[in-house]
């Protein structure tokens, strides 16, 4: 027996109030995308995602918020946890890897300090949502999963809904993408014991590498390449799955 999916009322009034601001602004070009959002089942899970989950915890960078509007998070989990997909959590993709919560795709995207344009590395393309996201502000990205199922299947989701501006390995990323070096940014999305030289080395000046840190305890670390050497900045203390090798 099947049912009708229906949005909450907080997050269908956010879908009201967003076509009611474009009425009320004039600006068509608002109006025909919160219209074409409303088609989908999943619009009002999404807004109130950004706006309960991220914007309420004080991330406010507009391209982040707009990207995380836009892209469809439940097609980039299992078809069972769709209905789980803009929950506050990580959820399991297979292979022993996670989707990771939205208020921390936002987080380590915000930390990027993106502008668009920028060429990007992820290391763990895994479902291929944090791609998806970077490629929605505008961002080059050259992306490396070491699962080649795991990889296969985003490339799939990220073609099947037309983001081109993608380009993928299958390998390990503890080496990085050398010969596409220097990246403005990297993003990596499981953690490694220790900051990898290899990466740091792949960014160029001025560019900052996200990264989770350590085993059982980790930190989310920003690190900016200078001119004369690195700073680091811890930012919060994570949770993510290992970053594994090609050895391990």
């Amino acid at each position: 027996m099947s049912c009708k999916r229906v949005p909450s009322p907080i997050a269908l009034a956010l879908v009201l109030a967003m076509l009611s601001l474009a009425a009320l602004s004039g600006m068509a070009d608002m109006a025909a995308f919160a219209q074409k959002l409303a088609s989908d089942p999943f619009t009002a899970d999404r807004l109130k995602m950004v706006e309960t989950q991220i914007f309420a915890r004080g991330i406010e960078e507009e391209n982040v918020l707009e990207a995380m509007r836009s892209v469809p998070r439940h097609l980039f989990v299992p078809e069972k946890l769709r209905d789980q997909a803009y929950v506050d959590s990580p959820k399991r993709i297979g292979s022993g890897q996670t989707i990771s919560q939205p208020y921390m795709v936002a987080l380590m995207t915000a930390l990027l300090n993106l502008e668009g344009g920028e060429r990007i590395l992820e290391i763990g393309t895994g479902s291929g949502y944090q791609a998806a996201v970077l490629s929605k502000m505008g961002a080059i990205v050259y992306t490396i999963e070491i699962r080649e199922e795991l990889g296969k299947q985003a490339r799939e989701t990220l073609d099947r809904l037309e983001y081109r501006n993608i380009h993928y390995r299958i390998g390990d990323g503890y080496q990085g993408w050398p010969e596409e070096a220097p990246f403005d940014a990297i993003v990596v999305t499981a953690a490694p014991p220790e900051i990898p030289e290899r990466l740091v080395e792949q960014l160029e000046v001025g560019g900052r590498l996200v990264i989770p840190v350590g085993r059982y305890f980790q930190d989310l670390i920003v690190v900016t390449k200078r001119k004369d050497g690195v700073t680091k900045q811890r930012v919060a203390a994570v949770r993510f799955v290992p970053m594994v090798t090609d050895i391990d």
